[in-house]
């Protein structure tokens, strides 16, 4: 990071005001190139990324805030539940542009109420007034309702998720900013983790462990906390649970921090104990392959160069590469979990994707030990730069991080 979390009047810190012009710059520019007339968005996400504005995630999967971004008009159109404190609190959004939200609120209204009809007006009003009620509107996520409302209408919809994906893919400096700071909060977690990890402990009480220490640091939310341990590592679960963690046995940790919207996905693996002699070569190859596969992220690299580091899902004991899905795997982070582009045995090297310069990833990779006490995985955070890459996530991975008996790295 280069400065610190809050922002101050002797140094250059996050600009929110810059990233979020710029933010809007490139969603104007990728609906332009799209041929679509307008973007209506829902996903909380892009209407982050268009309009700087959030609205907690009580009101995510509700399907009735959305914004409306017009091809040559100037500002988005935000629709939105908390309309009156927007207007008082955001200063850089034209009052007049930020507008009440209802909808059918996942069908919980009564149709017969006719809010669908109502908020598909108040779309097509605004298209009208600015000349793009012809052209083909695109959307991103929709409640079928309101997509047959629209059709009804006379509106030709589009895609809307594919600009909104290319616009997002190629992070500004304040985002990778966010990115590092989020980044920082699980690294210092990952300290705690250590201190406090031992037998007798439950999964789920590391969770609670994580969560409140990252709320404690400034968290927006905790996306996630994956808390995996013993014989519950292979397979992956992908779950925490109410286990108790014994002697001798590997754990591994996934933290989905989220701070001013900016997303981790980022593991970490530990012993309750000192690492057995299978356990070791486990990590070492986990570790092996990772750190192979982050070696060739560059400019004009591909993605199907990373996935030749990786070994195949039979080599791991599974099927086929659907079977091993997300186990060696790599997404885009950002406003997102996952973003453009991901990386996977599964399609990659068939389709490979160029590296550029500002892209932002999470890489992971998966080994199972041979003596059943677990698996080793491992998780960094990679900003490709105009020479190379940068990893972000700090907190060591050299060698298994061992806990909670004498002789260990955190006795």
């Amino acid at each position: 990071m280069k400065s610190g979390f809050n922002g101050v009047d002797f140094e250059d810190n996050i600009n929110f005001d810059r990233m979020r012009k710029a933010r809007l710059a490139r969603a104007k520019k990728y609906l332009k190139e799209s041929g679509l007339g307008a973007l209506l968005c829902y996903d909380f996400d892009n209407i982050r990324y268009i309009t700087g504005t959030h609205v907690g995630e009580w009101n995510r999967n509700k399907m009735n805030r959305h914004c409306l971004l017009i091809d040559g008009i100037d500002q988005p159109i935000l629709f939105d539940p908390a309309c009156p404190s927007k207007r008082q609190r955001v200063s850089w959004l034209p009052s007049e542009n930020i507008m009440p939200a209802v909808g059918s609120m996942r069908g919980s209204i009564p149709a017969e109420a006719g809010m669908v009809e109502q908020e598909a007006s108040e779309i097509i009003s605004y298209l009208k007034e600015y000349g793009a009620d012809k052209k083909v509107l695109g959307i991103d996520i929709v409640d079928i309702p309101l997509y047959k409302a629209l059709e009804k209408a006379g509106i030709t919809i589009g895609d809307g998720q594919a600009p909104m994906v290319e616009a997002r893919m190629i992070k500004t400096p304040d985002e990778i900013e966010l990115l590092k700071c989020s980044a920082a909060m699980v690294d210092a977690v990952y300290w705690q983790v250590a201190k406090h990890l031992h037998p007798g402990v439950t999964e789920n009480e590391m969770e609670g462990l994580i969560q409140g220490e990252l709320f404690r640091m400034g968290a927006e939310s905790v996306e996630f906390v994956n808390c995996i341990s013993g014989m519950r590592g292979n397979p992956h679960s992908h779950t925490t649970s109410n286990r108790m963690i014994r002697p001798g046995e590997l754990v591994y940790f996934d933290v989905g921090n989220v701070y001013n919207g900016y997303h981790t996905c980022y593991y970490r693996t530990f012993s309750c104990g000192r690492p057995t002699k299978a356990q070791e070569e486990a990590y070492a190859k986990a570790l092996k392959w990772i750190r192979d596969g982050i070696s060739v992220i560059k400019p004009g690299a591909t993605t199907a160069d990373v996935v030749a580091m990786w070994p195949t899902a039979q080599e791991l004991g599974f099927k086929d590469e659907k079977e091993a899905f997300l186990l060696q795997f790599a997404h885009g982070i950002g406003l997102g979990l996952w973003e453009k582009p991901a990386i996977s045995p599964l399609f990659s090297k068939d389709h490979p994707f160029e590296f550029k310069p500002g892209m932002t990833f999470a890489i992971e990779t998966w080994c199972a030990s041979a003596d059943g006490s677990g698996s080793a995985r491992i998780e960094e955070e990679i900003v490709v730069t105009e020479t190379g890459h940068k990893v972000i996530t700090k907190f060591p991975s050299d060698e298994i991080t061992s806990c909670g008996f004498p002789g260990c790295l955190f006795p």
